[in-house]
């Protein structure tokens, strides 16, 4: 049975009891409407450790758009079945003031990779992001952390925050998991019409294929779809896209 924990100091006492005392903590932070991507990190989580914690927290200071936080996702009563069928051990679920009761005058700031793609678009959500996990990191303790793929830069930002400020936690990166017709899981696609689940397939497929970013920019782009960025970084070629009033983002080794 998943125990649900609302407060940092319930957390902080269990977390000194003997029940977990010794034992290697996983941690998967989630900001909940969980699907097959989540479920992946839980159960990575259960294999290489002795202690699981999910948290789900929408956390307001990462959304530049309000209206894209009112509209976010919320399942919370199906999202602890799914954490109890796969026998997770502890939910966190505080509220605002409970994590925010500085009220976001404490933020950490990162100077450089935060700038680009999505940060360009998404003036201070990295801000948000990195403050809000690091918050969390502290509370928790765990031994690992496990994100997705599909969040590439924002899994790097936290592997490099980590080692910054030298918190002792290894990031693990999980695979991105995808539907049938190759489209990232993501929470905000429960947000797409049937039509739009349609047209979002050639996302992917046109960020797989051996097209330049700009061919693929214009295709998309004659498809009706808004198009943030379309980049080659390194070895990944990275793409942000809106379909009517859902964002969606991407990226492939290449």
């Amino acid at each position: 049975m998943t125990k649900i924990i609302k407060t940092v100091s319930e957390w902080q006492q269990l977390k000194r009891s003997d029940k977990i005392k010794n034992k290697k903590i996983g941690f998967v932070p989630t900001m909940g409407a969980l699907h097959e991507g989540h479920l992946s990190l839980i159960r990575r989580s259960n294999v290489e450790n002795g202690i699981s914690v999910v948290s789900i927290f929408v956390n307001p200071t990462q959304f530049n758009d309000p209206s894209d936080l009112e509209k976010y996702p919320r399942t919370f009563e199906s999202d602890v079945k799914l954490l109890r069928d796969l026998n997770v051990d502890y939910l966190f679920y505080p509220d605002y003031s409970e994590i925010y009761a500085d009220h976001f005058k404490y933020k950490i700031i990162e100077s450089d990779l935060s700038q680009i793609l999505c940060g360009k678009f998404r003036p201070g959500h990295f801000e948000g992001v990195l403050t809000v996990v690091m918050k969390l990191l502290n509370i928790i303790r765990p031994d690992k952390a496990y994100f997705g793929e599909k969040d590439y830069q924002q899994y790097l930002l936290i592997d490099e925050m980590c080692k910054a400020f030298f918190l002792n936690v290894a990031i693990i990166l999980c695979p991105i998991v995808r539907e049938a017709d190759g489209l990232a899981l993501s929470s905000r696609n429960m947000l797409l019409s049937s039509n739009e689940k349609i047209l979002a397939q050639r996302f992917p497929q046109l960020l797989k294929s051996e097209k330049s970013c700009e061919i693929i920019k214009n295709e998309l782009e004659k498809l009706s779809f808004k198009v943030d960025y379309i980049e080659e970084i390194g070895n990944r070629r990275f793409g942000a896209v809106h379909i009517g009033k859902v964002r969606l983002i991407d990226n492939v080794e290449i």
